[in-house]
């Protein structure tokens, strides 16, 4: 039985276990933090990005996904923490479950705070409540720095932006959504990860 307490209790509380192939966490985590961005295709095509801190990963859903043009600025909306064992989860969540759809590891990596390393006086979850994560990303896709600011505190959907950082990895014009589609870990796309599990 899972008991919905602790920091998963918002996660486990929308998702039948007997129902959905997603993990329901328990797994742990050592060595440097992971970051993982989903593609998902639910009731909407949308992106989560997802970082490893406190234990779980503090998920946003971007719905236009990630830029490595440090011109452009996207919208970020916090979501319910995920268990880390989530961070490899690719597979079709069955209707009637919630986020019903397709997912898709679309990148995965591991992460540094920037701000601890330059001035090593908050700690990555402090930044995270303060609303301002400066971050390296070192993924399959990803690389570089980036920023994530809150610009909308409290109320029902607060709301934070997302950006690159200007840096040797910034590529001005590039749609890498587009270049790069396809699942990080497979090299599936979306069409053939729904085909395959309805399959198994």
């Amino acid at each position: 039985m899972v008991i919905n307490e602790g920091p998963l209790a918002g996660y486990r509380a929308k998702r039948d276990h007997a129902n959905t192939p997603e993990p329901f966490g328990g797994q742990k985590h050592d060595g440097d933090p992971i970051f993982v961005v989903q593609k998902h295709d639910a009731s909407h095509l949308h992106y989560d990005l997802r970082l490893e801190m406190g234990g779980v990963l503090k998920s946003w859903a971007v719905p236009k996904g990630p830029s490595m043009d440090p011109k452009v600025k996207r919208l970020a909306i916090p979501t319910e923490d995920h268990p880390l064992d989530y961070a490899d989860f690719e597979g079709v969540i069955p209707e009637g479950q919630y986020g019903a759809g397709t997912v898709m590891v679309w990148d995965i990596g591991t992460y540094r705070d920037l701000k601890s390393e330059t001035k090593g006086a908050h700690s990555i979850e402090e930044c995270y409540d303060r609303g301002h994560l400066d971050i390296w990303l070192d993924g399959k896709k990803l690389k570089g720095g980036f920023t994530m600011v809150r610009t909308k505190r409290g109320g029902a959907k607060p709301q934070w932006l997302l950006w690159k950082k200007k840096d040797e990895h910034a590529q001005l014009g590039r749609d890498i959504l587009l270049e790069a589609p396809n699942s990080a870990l497979t090299g599936r796309d979306l069409s053939q990860i729904r085909s395959e599990e309805a399959e198994a």
